[in-house]
């Protein structure tokens, strides 16, 4: 199969690595399937499902003296490729220019850097990607500065398409808030429409790998979410009906409804109300904690036990959400069906809810730090 080629360059530290692996799926670089290049200072990561492979640099230091090194193994790739003929297959078709949201001052310099690593393509479409884009007030400046940025180089601005603020990981914001990853799937979507014609992959194709991404990144959330819940199941308080999880549950649920581009208004707030109301204070959810805490044969402190049940309620309602909100963006299900998402969440905390609920409590044991814990949760939950 015939593959297009995204060069990826940027300031080290920008984040191209987690970009990349939001892209093609966590387990594509860490798990070492990078493949060396024809230069210590580049590697190529692909996977089957989209057409390009994507050419990571060895990240350019802040000024342009110390930026040389990248600068030259880029410079050497693309001249390579361009003039050898058994490397035609390696000429990029794409450039990522990834320049950091929250280091706007650095967007001028950076820029000048590209501009010179990239001189050999003078064609090639560009996509400038703004990573570590959290605060959604700052995107449009950040998108402004780095316009302007671009506007000082003429051949890099005249193959500049778009401008894509991302956030490549879940980030946690505070206790109840979360930035969703985001921003990925449009990146996805442009860059195979930039390839040429014959590589790219079908609307039906990308779709498809934009849901699985989605997915990944939801799952993300609710690990997050769930690793949240722990500590806060964890405290030494009353815990009868798991309403202290509500604030929490509203951000895991609203962050997962941001994944599949559901906006927030009135109806999404009822929405997540009826999934939050059966999955704190319903008589489902009592059941279950009662359930849990009475479980005989288990041995653990009564904050080991609030700690799971905390966590297992928020996995259940992030699962219960992620498939609720597949539904929503593929059109086969509607924000006003209350009723229908409060069956669907009540059977999330039904007798499979304290079947995994026990298999975790089973398995615990006292030295698990909240990260391992919430970590067996999900590996119970979403097998």
């Amino acid at each position: 199969m015939t593959k297009g080629n995204v060069l990826v360059i940027g300031n080290s530290g920008v984040g191209k690595s987690t970009l990349i692996n939001a892209v093609l799926g966590e387990e594509c670089a860490v798990t070492g399937y990078g493949i060396t290049g024809t230069t210590q200072e580049l590697s190529i990561y692909e996977n089957g499902r989209i057409p390009f492979r994507i050419i990571d640099t060895v990240g350019f230091e802040p000024s342009f003296r110390k930026a040389s090194r990248a600068v030259r193994s880029v410079r050497k790739w693309s001249r390579d490729s361009a003039v050898k003929e058994e490397r035609k297959e390696e000429r990029i078709s794409v450039i990522w220019c990834c320049v950091e949201g929250t280091s706007r001052k650095l967007f001028p310099d950076t820029i000048r850097i590209m501009a010179k690593a990239v001189s050999m393509w003078p064609s090639v479409p560009v996509i400038a990607v703004i990573t570590k884009s959290y605060s959604l007030p700052e995107r449009r400046e950040n998108i402004m500065m780095v316009h302007e940025a671009f506007s000082t180089h003429k051949k890099l601005f005249n193959n500049l398409k778009r401008i894509i603020p991302v956030v490549a990981m879940t980030y946690r914001l505070n206790d109840d808030a979360f930035a969703p990853p985001d921003g990925i799937t449009d990146l996805i979507e442009a860059t195979n429409d930039l390839l040429p014609e014959g590589i790219r992959a079908s609307e039906t194709d990308v779709a498809r790998y934009k849901m699985d991404r989605r997915r990944a990144f939801a799952h993300s959330t609710v690990g997050v979410a769930t690793a949240s819940a722990v500590i806060v199941g964890a405290v030494p308080i009353p815990f009868p009906d798991a309403a202290i999880l509500t604030p929490l549950e509203i951000a895991e649920i609203n962050t997962v409804s941001r994944i599949y581009g559901i906006n927030k208004d009135e109806k999404l707030v009822k929405f997540v109300d009826s999934i939050v109301e059966v999955g704190t204070v319903s008589t489902a959810a009592r059941a279950a904690v009662n359930a849990l805490k009475s479980i005989p044969g288990v041995n653990a402190a009564a904050s080991a036990v609030n700690a799971v049940i905390a966590g297992s309620i928020v996995a259940a309602i992030g699962e219960c959400s992620i498939a609720a909100f597949e539904q929503i963006s593929a059109g086969n299900r509607s924000l006003s069906e209350t009723e229908w998402v409060k069956e669907l969440t009540d059977s999330k905390l039904s007798e499979k809810f304290v079947s995994k609920a026990s298999t975790v409590l089973k398995r615990y044991n006292d030295a698990q730090d909240p990260k391992k814990l919430a970590q067996l949760i999900l590996d119970v939950f979403f097998r």
